[in-house]
């Protein structure tokens, strides 16, 4: 096996146990009485729907480069799912949301109409 791939492997494993260890690190520190929390509380808040956005991007940049019908499809997906994010503040609902969104109007709208 190649050397590349392993580290490439240790590297990714290592960063995927940072997202997941260091939230849950910090989220037990004291909060603070405000509304609007202290910093280290907004930025725990914001790795949820960040994190989903970083991966339709990283996921859909290659598929809309190499067909561009999926355009429409991802950019519905993705408000649907930023707009269900701020209105439930709940990360599966937004994802569940803007998966099922983008379903539909590539399946109504895409394919029917295009092929």
């Amino acid at each position: 096996m190649n050397s590349t791939v392993i580290l490439i492997g240790l590297v990714v494993g290592a960063a995927n146990y940072g997202f997941r260890y260091i939230p849950l690190r910090f989220s037990r520190m004291p909060r603070q009485t405000n509304a609007t929390g202290n910093w280290v509380t907004r930025i725990v808040d914001g790795i949820g729907i960040a994190s989903i956005c970083s991966l339709l991007v990283v996921s859909s940049v290659p598929s809309v480069m190499h067909d561009s019908d999926k355009l429409l499809p991802t950019l519905v997906g993705f408000a649907v799912l930023t707009i269900c994010y701020y209105q439930s503040r709940s990360i599966v609902l937004a994802t569940l949301a803007g998966a099922l969104s983008f379903g539909l109007v590539y399946k109504f709208f895409v394919i029917t109409i295009f092929t």
